[in-house]
């Protein structure tokens, strides 16, 4: 099996089968957009299941089609549909204009954390604006989804350029706040559709 190799991930070898596998990826084409990019247990190759016991999605330049949206995630429990399972999460960013002396400035943005089983799309960045070189990039990762016993943990890091030319880093964390086993993921801008980009999925070998 041929592996994965890049900065920071282990080389999977033919003798030895460790590190991260790739899953499965998509691509939107410049000028093709779509609402939204799903992964889905058994479905084009994917496997969401208890193969791996670590899934990571890798996002390279997703461009909004609409200024100012973020980028959002959601998921189904086994044998359930529509994209509502209850997240527990928060979210704090750093943030940086590009004139070098303009919001500098780290927190915490309560209005983009969930709890109290709520059900909505959780936010993993902020406003990414929707010029020709605005996109948001970044790594997102699921924990022993398939676990039915234990909620599943999700970390998130994205770095965006804001609709108003700032850098911003965006770290998310959290659960899915139910023992039921997860089988798909839905990724989506929090208005309009997904320009171009591509999103990535790895799964990390047990050894």
């Amino acid at each position: 099996m041929s592996g994965f190799k890049g900065k920071g991930l282990t080389k999977t070898t033919e003798d030895k089968n460790v590190g991260w596998v790739h899953i499965y990826s998509q691509t939107v084409a410049a000028a093709s957009s779509v609402s939204s990019m799903s992964f889905q247990d058994g479905t084009n190759g994917v496997v969401m299941d208890s193969t791996y016991d670590e899934y990571m999605f890798v996002f390279t330049n997703l461009h909004p089609e609409e200024d100012s949206r973020g980028i959002t995630f959601q998921v189904n429990g086994a044998g359930e549909s529509g994209f509502n399972e209850p997240i527990n999460a928060n979210f704090f960013r750093a943030k940086h204009g590009e004139s070098g002396t303009s919001h500098q400035a780290v927190g915490y943005v309560a209005s983009y954390d969930q709890g109290g089983g709520g059900t909505a799309y959780q936010r993993l960045c902020n406003d990414v604006g929707n010029d020709n070189d605005q996109a948001v990039s970044g790594v997102f990762t699921l924990y022993e989804p398939a676990n039915a016993g234990k909620v599943t943990h999700f970390i998130s890091r994205m770095v965006e350029t804001h609709s108003i030319n700032l850098v911003m880093d965006n770290y998310v964390s959290g659960y899915i706040d139910t023992t039921a086993a997860i089988d798909e993921i839905d990724f989506k801008f929090s208005s309009g559709s997904i320009d171009d980009g591509t999103i990535s999925m790895f799964g990390l070998a047990k050894t």
